[in-house]
């Protein structure tokens, strides 16, 4: 705990960041949150997140959406301790999943209209994806989107490979840097006009705009295509 907030460390892995004084986090859990403004207007959202953490991204999404059913899937019991006495959790208004993200997508029949996977193994330097993704996790995934959902994962060194498995799956791909962060953020929609329109759309939102200096967006090329179509950076 911090001053200026308060870090969630994971097996010497930053795992989670809550400043009680803001909701967003001027970094990652931000552009995870960022492609709910893809979304086609509704009345109510439901939205899944993978690797709830302290609830960062969750905190975003709450803000971004004030309505929306959100549901956390977190496995481990002392991160959720943790979560509720230093991050305000149980303020969110959140249905909490204390499971395995991949017996989740496995056993549940819930479809949702965004699913942010954020789910990390490893420690330190080391921390990368379960085994279980991409593949056949992002394939899971996409099984509980609702029509015109989208489906975002935070990745790192397996950043090549999700960006392959949303390009097989998606028709609008995009992929989302933040500064300072080795962290590559990958979108899967339905529907959108690519990165320009996303970028714009975060430049216009109260509660993101302030982020957009730290965010760079790329609209990835289709299976088999070549380089990128369009990017947006700062």
């Amino acid at each position: 705990m911090g001053r200026r907030g308060r870090a969630l460390r994971v097996d010497g892995t930053f795992a989670s960041w809550y400043a009680p004084e803001s909701v967003t986090t001027g970094s990652v859990w931000d552009a995870l949150a960022a492609p709910l403004l893809l979304l086609p207007p509704a009345r109510r959202r439901s939205v899944l997140v993978l690797g709830l953490g302290a609830g960062s991204v969750a905190r975003v999404v709450r803000a971004l959406a004030p309505g929306a059913l959100i549901v956390g899937v977190e496995r481990d019991r002392e991160v959720l301790r943790a979560a509720r006495r230093w991050f305000d959790l149980d303020g969110l208004g959140l249905e909490v999943v204390e499971a395995d993200a991949l017996a989740f997508l496995r056993r549940s029949r819930r479809r949702f209209d965004a699913i942010l996977e954020d789910v990390f193994v490893g420690s330190g330097r080391a921390v990368h994806k379960p085994d279980w993704l991409p593949v056949p996790g992002l394939e899971l995934a996409a099984r509980r989107l609702a029509q015109r959902g989208v489906l975002v994962s935070n990745a790192l060194d397996e950043a090549p490979a999700v960006a392959r498995e949303m390009r097989r799956r998606f028709p609008v791909t995009l992929g989302i840097e933040v500064a300072d962060y080795d962290n590559r953020v990958l979108v899967g929609a339905s529907r959108g006009n690519g990165a320009r329109a996303l970028r714009a759309a975060v430049g216009r939102n109260a509660i993101l705009a302030a982020t957009l200096r730290r965010l760079s967006f790329r609209t990835l090329c289709p299976a088999g295509g070549g380089q990128r179509r369009s990017s947006a950076r700062n």
